[in-house]
């Protein structure tokens, strides 16, 4: 009896608050890569921080999570919007 393979997702995440220089994009790198999420996160020269995050929906939820407790005061709003696949990444990079 073969496993049921986990739930995918694919989504777009914007931050909004106090989220650009201090240390935000590097502690979404790092969590993504141990929550095992590809994509990417970028500063928005609206003083937003986009996060497109692929992988499963508990490896997101969980980096998510740890986003919010690593940032309580410093997260304002976040919007999330769920996207189509394919999966386009293979890994987790900074952009700039």
């Amino acid at each position: 009896m073969n496993a049921a393979q986990p739930t995918r997702c694919r989504r777009r995440i914007v931050f909004a608050g106090r989220v650009q220089g201090v240390g935000f994009r590097y502690t979404v790198a790092s969590a993504a890569r141990t929550c095992r999420v590809n994509g990417y996160v970028r500063n928005c020269l609206d003083g937003t921080v986009e996060l497109l995050a692929e992988g499963t929906v508990d490896s997101v939820g969980r980096l998510l999570h740890g986003l919010g407790e690593s940032f309580p005061g410093n997260i304002e709003n976040q919007t999330v919007e769920e996207l189509d696949f394919p999966e386009q990444f293979d890994s987790f990079e900074i952009r700039r």
